[in-house]
């Protein structure tokens, strides 16, 4: 599998939203809008995703396929954005990578740029 330079992801906003239903156990739910940006002269279907969240000692990784139920295909020069949520203990740290196949099949992956959850007043 090759990273595929010219298939970007931003991450375009993180939302603290501290309204939406939390366990109590991670009360700090924060809404995250993310695009995929294909800028290669090739088509590329998102096929699945992993997550890395560091929350102080404790590590959390999230795998799966497709992005938020879907398994976008993205043109050349076209993006995909989405939003999701993730709901936190404390502060925590977020980067990954997406996972996609090329129209004639090899594999690649796209890096997610580490982000933060930053829990406002959080000392």
């Amino acid at each position: 599998m090759d990273e595929l330079k010219e298939l970007r992801v931003t991450v375009d906003d993180v939302i603290y939203m501290p309204t939406l239903d939390a366990p109590e156990e991670k009360p700090h739910p924060f809404v995250y809008f993310i695009s995929i940006h294909n800028e290669s002269t090739e088509t590329v279907t998102i096929k699945g995703r992993k997550w890395v969240v560091q929350e102080g000692e404790e590590m959390t990784v999230v795998e799966g396929d497709g992005v938020v139920g879907q398994t976008p295909t993205i043109e050349p020069g076209a993006h995909f954005s989405y939003n999701s949520y993730h709901v936190t203990a404390a502060d925590a740290v977020v980067e990954g990578a997406f996972f996609g196949r090329t129209g004639d099949g090899r594999w690649v992956f796209a890096r997610i740029p580490e982000f933060r959850l930053e829990v406002p007043g959080w000392v």
